[in-house]
């Protein structure tokens, strides 16, 4: 490694206290580049680091590669090691609209699971939880007895470790509620398997794929896509599902104005004129 890349990664680890995984990412992204060309990676230029990036067809993979370099270089320039910044540009990526399910397609759902048994109360608590909390599943699964306050929700072991609080839906606090009075009282987490012990990832992904056909994320996607389209500001919605940046939300206002222009289509005379 050279001098340049291992103040760089002190740098990462003291100075801004990034997380373990974070500044191993960067370390195994920025050394993979010297050792494949046995340089430091301060003396590369351009065109020399596009040659060798572009061997990574995965436009997403490719991205993450050069926002490491840019990050290093940026630091290289202010801290005087170069005289001129260096900034390599992002490929393109084409915005997919995340996979969301309606309201409607979530109700069927719960109409199908047998509320008699804790298994199937849990199963129907969690589907509800997750779309009126937009909470992630590793969020969820995290859960505490004492996380959940009234028709309060304070997620501790957010991403990023940011705490946030997010109301919840009367019909899913009453949905939960149902369920926990179920439970062995000694224990503190929400989610059990049938053991009591805490319910595994692997086990929520089977449970929304048996009912609804999809990962538990597609829940998180569905509960921001039905704010979006009932006209929720875009900052709430943001704070709402504990997104650091402001980018990571805008997809979804792809989705609004995708319901507005089938609005028109439907509604406004002239939609329906041709010339």
């Amino acid at each position: 490694m050279s001098n340049e890349l291992e103040a760089f990664i002190e740098y990462i680890s003291v100075i801004k206290a990034l997380s373990k995984k974070s500044v191993d990412a960067y370390r195994s992204d920025l050394e993979q580049i010297e050792l494949s060309l046995n340089k430091p990676l301060i003396s590369l230029d351009s065109k020399t680091l596009f040659n060798l990036l572009s061997q990574y067809k995965n436009k997403r993979t490719l991205n993450r590669k050069l926002s490491s370099v840019n990050a290093f270089f940026d630091f290289c320039y202010k801290n005087q090691f170069v005289d001129e910044k260096k900034k390599l540009k992002f490929s393109k990526i084409s915005k997919l609209l995340p996979k969301f399910l309606s309201y409607q397609e979530i109700q069927n759902a719960l109409s199908l699971i047998d509320r008699s048994t804790i298994i199937g109360l849990r199963d129907y608590a969690i589907i509800i939880f997750l779309y009126a909390t937009g909470a992630r599943i590793s969020e969820c699964l995290a859960l505490s007895k004492e996380d959940i306050e009234g028709e309060w929700l304070y997620i501790r072991h957010a991403k990023g470790e940011k705490e946030r609080i997010v109301p919840i839906a009367s019909i899913a606090k009453v949905a939960v509620d149902a369920y926990l009075n179920e439970l062995d009282k000694t224990k503190e987490y929400v989610w059990q398997n049938y053991k009591g012990d805490r319910l595994s990832r692997i086990s929520a992904y089977k449970i929304t794929q048996k009912y609804l056909g999809v990962s538990p994320h597609v829940l998180r996607h569905s509960y921001a896509t039905a704010l979006i389209a009932g006209g929720a500001d875009l900052r709430v919605v943001q704070e709402l599902l504990g997104h650091s940046s402001l980018l990571s939300t805008q997809i979804y206002t792809h989705i609004q104005k995708q319901d507005l222009k089938e609005t028109l289509e439907v509604c406004h005379p002239m939609a329906k004129e041709s010339l």
